[in-house]
Order: C-alpha cells, then structure tokens, then sequence
C-alpha cells in the first residue's frame, strides 16, 4: 500500500491496483437512481474531479439509471486514464417504475456483461462484481450465476470477479470457482455483522468495500459520532469514513454523491487521524446488527 493517492493504495492482483478511498457513482443518476441527474454538467464535474483528486476505483452498474451513469462516465472519462479501475455489477435490473428487479439467470448476467462494456466504451471490464439477491439465504448456492460470469472472465471480457452482498458461505464457493478480489457488502460504524468477513478479506487480500458506509446511525449513535466530530474538528461523515478505512487494511470506501464540494469533503476523510480516546468511542457503537 502507497500513500500517494487517498488512503493510499490497494493491489489486488498485479494488473489491479486500486485507491482505498473510492468513488460511488450511483448518486449521480436522478432520484431513486433513476431516470437523468437534475445537473448533468455537475454529474460530469464531480467524475472528472474524483480522478483529479487521485481517485482510481470507481463503482458503478448499468442498473444505475439504468444505463445513465455508466453513459456519464463515459462522457466525462473516456478515453480513460491509464491507471483508472471501473468496477461493475450485474445481477439486477429496473422496472418500468424504478423497482429493483433480480436478473440472475446466466444468459442475463452475459448480456448485462455485454451492455456494460457498451454503454462504457470498453472492450474489457476491470472487475465485476455478482450483486446476488439481497436478503436471500446465505447458504443459498451462487455456483451457476458465477460460473457464467467465470466463462465470461475466461473468455476474455472480464478481467476480475467479485460478490456484492455475499455471505461467508458464498465467497468459498465463489472461491472454488475462479479467484475474488473483492466483497461489496453493507457495513458501517452502526452496522456490523459482517466483522468476521472484513476480517476474512484482509487475511487473503480481498478488498472489502463497504457500501452505505454513512448510513444505519439511530439518534442515540449519531451523538456518539457527533460528538468525537466536534472535538477533533471533523464533520460526522469524515469521521465514519476515517473509521471504516482505519478498520482494516483491505476496507475499500465507495461513497458517493452528487456534489464537488461533498466530494471533496469525503477524500479528504482519508487524511484524518482518530485519536485512541476517539477510536475507542467509535468502536463502542452498537455492533452485529
């Protein structure tokens, strides 16, 4: 790991390296992630000044949008520096209304495949990561939809595979099937059930990339946050970055927001120091939720 871009550096493989402190690219489609941003000129700006900022892993999905967001990177990015990371997902699809509709018959997971490299402009993805269905059973077998997107990998449209809100039981099985470099999973200060896994990437080098890492605080957390803020002269979001990349080496941030100055509110999280009195406070916040 190199300090030379926020929260330094991450390689996953010799052809992935990535900076710790991310870009999510969600926000950046309307609300609900749906439909045209309300500033397209601002969408751009934000996505030009995350790579400006030293920003090398960006997350995204066509499902964001849908289609929207990758179309904006593209139009902001392209062609696209050298040292960029995208990082995909598929297993999902929009309704009509916005509704998040599960796509994970093999044949949709490769066309998604197909319309991610299209709407980005790429003639290969960096990493892609299997969005399996949220709240399903965490024994629930993962082996067909992966083996489709491994075939993919072999074939050479896919350079690296993930998991997105994966169980422990899933990353093994994924695991005997082609090599994971990272797990997206909700985790944050208030939500923490997932500690084990966290622990499991950073033993076998799996980045760990923590979505809604703001979000989940009851008002009772919230004072606990905001008052470590108050005292070290940070604002309540830095700090619950600031935590999250100080809570192991592999944790990977993908905050996201529509705004430059958000944005660079958020990198420069990557620089705060927690004092021990602080970080003690922080880790007291309820746990295994």
């Amino acid at each position: 790991m190199t300090d030379s871009v926020p929260g330094g550096t991450l390689r996953l493989a010799d052809d992935l390296i990535i900076s710790r402190m991310g870009f999510g690219a969600m926000q950046l489609a309307g609300p609900g992630v749906f439909g045209p941003p309300k500033d397209r000129d601002q969408a751009l700006a934000v996505l030009r000044e995350a790579v400006g900022m030293g920003i090398t892993h960006i997350d995204t999905s066509d499902f964001y949008g849908p289609v929207v967001v990758n179309e904006l990177i593209r139009e902001a990015l392209h062609p696209y520096p050298a040292d960029l990371r995208i990082v995909t997902k598929v297993g999902a699809r929009r309704g009509e209304d916005g509704s998040w509709l599960p796509s994970l018959e093999p044949a949709d997971l490769k066309a998604a495949i197909h319309e991610n490299l299209e709407h980005l402009g790429l003639d290969v993805l960096d990493v892609v990561n299997l969005r399996i269905a949220e709240h399903g059973d965490p024994d629930d077998s993962i082996a067909e939809q992966f083996g489709a997107l491994a075939e993919l990998r072999e074939q050479g449209l896919i350079r690296h595979l993930g998991l997105s809100a994966a169980s422990d039981a899933q990353l093994t099985e994924a695991q005997a099937i082609a090599p994971v470099v990272t797990v997206q999973n909700l985790y944050n200060l208030a939500n923490r059930a997932d500690d084990a896994l966290v622990d499991r990437c950073a033993a076998e080098n799996i980045a760990y990339a923590a979505y809604f890492p703001l979000g989940g605080f009851t008002p009772l957390q919230s004072a606990t946050l905001n008052g470590v803020a108050e005292r070290i002269g940070a604002s309540p979001q830095q700090v619950a970055l600031a935590w999250l990349l100080r809570r192991s080496p592999t944790m990977a941030l993908i905050p996201g927001t529509s705004s430059v100055a958000h944005l660079r509110e958020n990198v420069a999280a990557a620089d705060l120091v927690l004092p021990p009195a602080a970080l003690a406070e922080l880790d007291a916040i309820a746990s295994g939720g």
